[in-house]
């Protein structure tokens, strides 16, 4: 029998469905970031990276950089064990207490990946409350929905931030029934929040514990970097914060932040934190390094949003299909696995742009895109660049848009998975979104020539900055780090 059978027809499965998905070869160049070589099929090439999640760029920082150097050739370069074997080494406990410091919880507990933390976390807390009741939103990442699933508790699906479905399915749970809400905090597919406050308060009134997603939040969002519930003054009602320290902090590893006891009862009982290797020390005090950092520096969040906000106007401007959010990430709708593998090939080869295609699993069939993740050293001539290639692949068949009306605004779309969570990976179909008022200007999407598009959202740009959301345009090269 050959069973490579098995495993080829799953890959010809995946090719027909034009869902296989090819890996770009890269390597990034510390203090030239979004700068990066693609080592392509022909050879290197220098490309311009606009999908990576390292938000704020801090994998180049020098603080950051300095303290892993600095302690692997200290400490060496692994964690030599678990954490109850030898692995519980002490940049690794400087950095719980930092991340228990940054989200105002009494202890936290490091995980080898943000999947692994929701997986593990969610799967042992609910585990541990007898009989206990999972509320899960419809839009929650596959390491929640994994985590819910391994719990073995029975769940209900609550439409996405519909806080009138969740309190229906509060009311109708046995009052003195555990239960624990599940959310995000910030959906990285369409950029949308959770209305953190409102969620604590039904959980308050109807007695369930809370467990909030930080992943694509924290260290972007807050005073200090603390996330979407630092920024909607809600942390102190949370039970339980999740993190990364892979995005905005430049590093590996997830986290969670709770009570004292809740972590001590996880670090006990969680076999996804007991049987395996802990993180290694340089990336420890790396991690920590980004978190006291950003504690006290604004500088990279303010540059983050103010570039996020440019990209969204030059692509509006431009009459690119953005689908809106008042958050970094820039979601361009294609709608079509097949277009949408065309486009990011057209980009990579041709103009040195890379992002990575966003098909189905990621997101329903049928609302595929283009995610762009600005960071604070995406100058404008970057920005200009990336929307001068966007217009030129748009206009290619089979990519060129269709004539829309200006104000049209389509429908959302909603599907479900077999979990039961929902899958609605916009709120835009393959038409364009409706006109934007810009200042004085109403710039609509149009079907004039390419150029003449082009030459009207170089001229709005040049009219209508330096100024967005009231912040001044940072008109120099990458900035000095404070």
């Amino acid at each position: 029998m050959n069973y490579d059978t098995y495993f080829a027809d799953a890959l010809a499965r995946l090719r027909d469905e034009r869902r296989y998905r090819v890996f770009a070869d890269l390597e990034r160049l510390a203090g030239r970031f979004p700068h990066a070589i693609w080592h392509s099929p022909q050879g290197p090439r220098d490309v311009i990276v606009w999908c990576s999640n390292d938000y704020l760029g801090m994998g180049q920082h020098p603080k950051v950089i300095g303290a892993m150097v600095e302690t692997a050739t200290r400490m060496g370069t692994g964690a030599g064990g678990t954490r109850n074997i030898a692995g519980t080494n002490h940049p690794l406990v400087d950095l719980e207490r930092e991340l228990a410091d940054l989200h105002r919880k009494e202890a936290a507990l490091v995980f080898t990946s943000g999947y692994v933390s929701n997986e593990t976390g969610i799967s042992t807390i609910a585990k541990l409350m007898s009989n206990c009741l999972i509320l899960s939103d419809a839009l929650n990442h596959n390491s929640m929905i994994e985590g819910v699933r391994q719990s073995k508790c029975e769940k209900r699906i609550f439409r996405h931030n519909d806080m009138a479905h969740l309190e229906e399915l509060l009311r109708s749970a046995d009052p003195d029934r555990p239960k624990l809400i599940v959310f995000e905090t910030l959906y990285s597919m369409d950029g949308d929040v959770a209305p953190i406050n409102r969620i604590c308060d039904l959980a308050e009134r109807y007695r369930a514990m809370t467990y909030a997603d930080e992943v694509h939040a924290v260290g972007m969002y807050g005073p200090r970097g603390g996330g979407q519930a630092e920024h909607q003054g809600a942390t102190a009602r949370i039970d339980v914060i999740e993190g990364t320290l892979a995005k905005a902090f430049g590093c590996l590893g997830g986290y969670i932040a709770a009570s004292a006891a809740l972590c001590d009862a996880v670090r006990s009982y969680a076999p996804g934190f007991i049987f395996t290797t802990a993180l290694p020390p340089p990336i420890c005090a790396a991690a920590a390094a980004a978190i006291r950092h950003l504690k006290t520096s604004s500088f990279e969040r303010e540059r983050h949003q103010e570039r996020a906000a440019r990209v969204k106007a030059v692509l509006h401007a431009a009459g690119l299909p953005v689908m809106p959010n008042d958050t970094h990430i820039v979601p361009v709708f294609v709608g079509d696995p097949e277009k949408c593998k065309q486009a990011t090939d057209l980009l990579l080869a041709e103009h040195g742009i890379y992002i990575q295609p966003i098909n189905y699993p990621t997101v329903p069939k049928g609302t595929e895109r283009l995610r762009i993740t600005p960071s604070p050293y995406h100058e404008d001539a970057l920005i200009d660049a990336l929307a001068e290639a966007l217009l030129e692949v748009w206009e290619r068949p089979p990519l060129a848009r269709k004539r829309q009306s200006a104000n049209s605004r389509p429908a959302g779309i909603c599907r479900s998975n077999d979990s039961g969570h929902t899958l609605r990976g916009g709120l835009y179909s393959r038409s364009a979104p409706r006109a934007v008022e810009w200042r004085s200007a109403r710039l609509a999407p149009t079907d004039r020539h390419y150029a003449a598009r082009l030459d009207r959202y170089r001229r709005c740009a040049r009219l209508h900055w330096p100024a967005v959301r009231g912040r001044k345009l940072w008109r120099s090269n990458p900035p000095v780090w404070p």
